[in-house]
């Protein structure tokens, strides 16, 4: 393992150095936590296909894969089509706003009465994205290296918030960039091949293996309907994701750019199941489905090569990480913190720049520790990411899309659709199980019912609110200036 240990030695470091340089790009509030919105087309779809595939579409595809054969694509799949989604229909709108966290377009929307509680939803979501992606470092440095459990979380977890915190969407996109193309070479162009090839290619993993594994349904509608409802318009509002798209140069790039990344996504979905269909030739008796990947790489890949497919892991479970974390961040900084605590200091003069940048960096490194030690702490990854998805999806859904689609929406209804929607989700898991379906279904639908009848019976959003929306809508309204700078000029 010698060859292997030097090639992801090299690889964590190329990712702290990264992060040094993006240090040195990062000097305002814009450049730290959006990179400076001038991203291109080539780089804007290849973090944004990192940040969306991370650790469960790799390690968890291809145990799906594992389990039910082809049909374990469709949740990566759910994944793709979410951002393909996103990018068509509302990313070049998303990109005008020239916002930071989608409950600041929430406030500019419904003038500026549902962003707090909005912002706590955001934030619990992105909290625990960031722990189950950091949980995963422990299967990866467990192959890697042989340590246990919590080593591997700190070492894995130290890494991220290192080069985030130095440079904030900078360094975190220019890692990703790196890791899309590890994670390109590694699994599409390595595993893919070389586990096709060891099971014995397609004929022969046709013989080994049920029919049910070459459904494309075999998964089961009801599944394939829940992903639907998670993941898919999960890509459509989480700021993890809307984050990434605020770092766009263009309208253009925003929607291509976005198209390419979804489509990629679809490409690695099948991909995915389609090694975990030959780890159950190759394997036909492990003890976990998730187990497939490590073992895979593990006993079939030869020397250098299974380094790079290892590295491509880590590179899968790092860029959703650092995504997550500094979406967390930022929700906790703008969206919660700043509005308790006000803006202006004390002496009255407002915050420079610099110490904008400074509040932020401080952020992403508090969350980051607390991210790795309730990573320790935490045992069962899919809970704890169920719990997410179904806050985020029951709770702001319905205000952001509606919103977005809805010009008779009001503040009183966003605002009742996100308490009624959320606490619906909470009660339903507590009723019917953390992993069941229904409170997913249930809560969204009370949030949607709520969001329109309130909506209906309140008044109508005023004129000038909506005017103002508008205009930041097609993009001609300036970048608003940080909130410290307008209070001083009032």
């Amino acid at each position: 393992m010698a060859v292997d240990y030097v090639v992801i030695v090299v690889y964590l470091a190329g990712m702290l150095a990264m992060g040094w340089w993006g240090m040195r790009r990062a000097k305002s509030k814009s450049e730290f936590l959006v990179a400076g919105r001038r991203l291109g087309p080539a780089m804007y779809s290849g973090t944004m296909a990192a940040i969306v595939l991370g650790g469960a579409s790799t390690i968890g595809g291809v145990g799906l894969g594992y389990q039910y054969g082809l049909s374990g694509a469709w949740m990566v799949v759910t994944i793709g089509l979410g951002l393909l989604a996103l990018s068509v229909f509302f990313s070049a709108r998303i990109a005008r706003l020239k916002v930071y966290t989608v409950s600041e377009m929430l406030d500019l929307r419904y003038g500026g009465r549902a962003g707090v509680i909005s912002g706590v939803v955001m934030w619990a979501y992105t909290l625990m994205l960031a722990v189950t992606s950091t949980i995963a470092y422990a299967t990866i440095f467990d192959v890697l290296f042989d340590v246990n459990r919590t080593l591997a979380i700190i070492l894995g977890g130290s890494i991220v918030v290192a080069y985030s915190t130095l440079g904030g969407m900078w360094s975190i996109t220019l890692t990703d960039m790196v890791q899309f193309v590890v994670k390109t070479i590694g699994v599409l162009l390595l595993l893919l091949p070389i586990a096709v090839v060891k099971a014995g290619g397609f004929s022969e993993m046709k013989a080994q293996l049920p029919t049910s594994y070459f459904d494309p349904l075999g998964v089961g509608g009801e599944t394939i309907f829940t992903y639907v409802l998670i993941y898919t318009f999960g890509m459509l509002i989480g700021q993890d994701i809307w984050q990434r798209v605020f770092t766009a140069g263009s309208d253009r790039t925003a929607k291509w750019g976005g198209t390419i990344a979804g489509t990629y996504c679809l490409v690695y979905a099948v991909a995915g199941a389609v090694i975990g269909t030959a780890a159950k030739v190759l394997y036909p008796k492990l003890g976990s489905p998730d187990d497939a990947f490590a073992t895979i790489v593990k006993d079939e890949l030869p020397m250098g090569v299974r380094g790079l497919v290892l590295a491509a892991a880590l590179a899968a479970v790092m860029s959703t990480s650092s995504g997550a974390l500094i979406a967390c961040a930022t929700v906790a900084n703008n969206d919660i913190w700043s509005r308790l605590r006000g803006v202006i200091r004390k002496d009255g003069e407002p915050d420079e720049v610099h110490d904008e940048v400074k509040g932020n960096r401080a952020f992403i490194l508090a969350m980051g520790v607390a991210v790795i030690l309730i990573a320790i702490a935490l045992n069962d990854v899919v809970e704890a990411l169920t719990v997410a998805y179904n806050l985020l999806v029951g709770g702001l859904l319905v205000p952001i899309l509606g919103g977005l689609l809805w010009k008779r929406g009001t503040a009183q209804g966003a605002l009742a659709a996100v308490a009624v929607g959320g606490l619906a989700v909470v009660g339903l898991m507590a009723a019917y199980g953390i992993l069941a379906n229904e409170p997913v279904y249930y809560g969204l639908l009370a949030s949607l019912a709520v969001y329109v009848a309130v909506s209906l019976a309140t008044r109508p959003t005023d004129e000038a609110t909506l005017t103002a929306w508008r205009e930041r809508l097609a993009g001609r309204a300036p970048e608003p200036r940080s909130e410290p700078a307008v209070r001083a000029h009032q």
